[in-house]
């Protein structure tokens, strides 16, 4: 396992590795999506804070999973052409994973140990749970599913900010 967020490297949409190395000195958002989800709405406010930050140096990167409920069957190709016709999302949705259980993606594993959940939780309750990390990756914040993207804009400016 690794011992920072920049030694992952998960597959992009068309299956090949992309390593986190290359957002070094940017704040990320990482978020579990679903496309038939009561949180789907939430895209609208990530590509907000996309379009608002993203030349400040925030990256978001959306990781489809279908773990809950079923709310994200369809292939790598159907969830990025859904999010991007539906809700305009511009940036990075990468290639559908597992957040729980023993086939979870390692970054995930490793973003669960780093910020636990509610009374200490490591698991993952459903779509949307979001992982702010900043700049130089040391530090992570978990947000529950509930918790709107436009509630994270201050803690984004901040991490921006330093």
């Amino acid at each position: 396992m690794s011992n920072s967020i920049y030694g992952f490297a998960p597959a992009a949409k068309n299956g090949e590795k992309t390593s986190l190395e290359q957002y070094k000195g940017k704040v990320l958002l990482i978020v579990n999506t679903a496309s038939k989800c009561g949180f789907t709405p939430q895209f609208d406010g990530l590509e907000e804070l996309n379009k608002k930050y993203a030349d400040q140096g925030l990256q978001i990167l959306g990781f489809p999973c279908n773990q809950f409920g079923k709310q994200d069957p369809g292939s790598n190709e159907e969830i990025t052409e859904f999010c991007q016709l539906n809700y305009g999302v511009s940036f990075p949705m990468l290639a559908k994973i597992d957040v729980n259980g023993s086939n979870a993606a390692p970054l995930f594993n490793y973003l669960k140990t780093e910020a636990k959940g509610l009374l200490g939780s490591k698991n993952i309750k459903w779509n949307f749970t979001k992982f702010l990390i900043s700049k130089d990756g040391n530090q992570i914040q978990r947000f529950a599913p509930a918790t709107k993207p436009k509630d994270l804009d201050a803690e984004i400016q901040k991490l921006l900010s330093e």
